[in-house]
């Protein structure tokens, strides 16, 4: 069974004030909140397509912009971005360069997750940046275009806010 996502709709009014982070933030929200603070393989199953695939992609810009392709992936993430159909998603959303760039990168994590994922000391994790050069283009490329993107994905949520959001509370 689905579970029912709610917003606020003063909350999602003043975030639409504030801006498209501020906007997805509050159905980001909502859908943690639905399923107990946590994202899991459980309870992965109650969410939907969209819902799956906006916290996909926070979770994506969140560790990209942090420390890039070689973080997500030794956070973890790799196979969740990677191994499920969130590239053709964002091709879907109207993403197709992010869609393209997912594609050149799962490449890249197929040859290196192994390494990637491996437990490490600060030092040694630091030092993956070093002998993994080829994920540099890539992270920047997706620096340089994820205002655009945010600005894209907060506009495919806000024209399929009941995709999203099951119920809208005053």
């Amino acid at each position: 069974m689905k579970k029912e996502v709610i917003v606020n709709e003063n909350e999602l009014i003043k975030a639409a004030g504030e801006g498209m982070d501020a906007f997805i933030d509050v159905f980001v929200k909502a859908i943690y909140k639905a399923i107990g603070g946590e994202l899991n393989a459980d309870n992965m199953q109650q969410l939907n397509a969209d819902q799956v695939t906006l916290l996909a992609y926070v979770i994506l810009r969140d560790e990209v912009m942090d420390g890039g392709f070689v973080l997500l992936i030794h956070d973890g993430y790799g196979a969740f971005i990677f191994k499920n159909p969130f590239s053709r998603m964002m091709r879907n959303w109207g993403l197709g360069e992010l869609s393209s760039l997912l594609n050149k990168v799962h490449k890249l994590y197929t040859h290196h997750h192994e390494v990637i994922e491996r437990d490490y000391t600060d030092e040694e994790f630091m030092a993956l940046y070093e002998t993994l050069p080829q994920f540099d283009d890539y992270d920047d490329e997706f620096v340089e275009n994820e205002e655009d993107w945010t600005a894209a994905v907060a506009t495919y949520v806000d024209e399929h806010i009941d995709n999203l959001a099951r119920g809208v509370t005053a």
